[in-house]
């Protein structure tokens, strides 16, 4: 898949479809509920053991309708290559949703980084940070089977916006500040021959 990808910054290949992909203005869990956590999520081995480091605090700030057994928070190891250290953990469901998502939507993973005054993603998966982009093959690109999954920023009458406007923040905590940077230069060379492309089929 990677392949066919020209552009690498840190190398990541960039998949343009991030730039004109429809999406919703922002995310925003009081109207979903944080319903792309419904299906658990996958995390590096190393984000796994950062998770199991704090276990006592994640369990403080969990609320009755998640399960407070750490035994319970993840699936078996499997090998995966898209992962910094080649293996992942998914998250396991307990009533219905991921076992870190509250009853309001929020992530007891964001809001334990919050209550202590740490960076908000401090001990969230990159899965989660990233969703609607995922990392596939080596590329940045967009989770079209998750999000098709969604009630709400699948639909067209919703998307006023694209996937690149709506996730800047994670890209630049993906990519760093010079990544950013030459990413919004790639994409405005990819828009301007875009539409040239269109100007010259009309």
């Amino acid at each position: 898949m990677a392949k066919k990808f020209e552009k690498i910054i840190n190398g990541y290949y960039i998949d343009p479809i991030i730039f004109t992909h429809k999406f919703v203005k922002a995310c925003d869990v009081c109207i979903c509920s944080g319903e792309c956590c419904y299906y658990g999520v996958y995390t590096d081995k190393k984000e796994y053991e950062k998770i199991i480091d704090i276990k006592e605090r994640i369990v403080r700030s969990m609320d009755d309708s998640q399960t407070k057994e750490a035994a319970k928070w993840f699936e078996a190891p499997e090998e995966d290559d898209d992962f910094e250290s080649g293996v992942a953990y998914g998250t396991e469901l307990h009533n219905g949703k991921c076992v870190f998502l509250d009853k309001q939507g929020f992530c007891t993973l964001q809001k334990v980084a919050v209550e202590s005054g740490e960076f908000k993603w401090k001990y969230k998966p990159l899965y989660c940070i990233l969703f609607p982009l995922i990392i596939w093959d080596g590329a940045i690109t967009v989770d079209d089977e998750h999000l098709e999954r969604m009630h709400y920023c699948n639909k067209p009458v919703n998307q006023v916006s694209t996937i690149y406007e709506c996730c800047k923040s994670e890209l630049e905590f993906l990519l760093g500040a010079e990544g950013m940077k030459e990413l919004d230069s790639y994409r405005n060379e990819y828009l301007v021959q875009l539409k040239l492309g269109k100007q010259k089929s009309a």
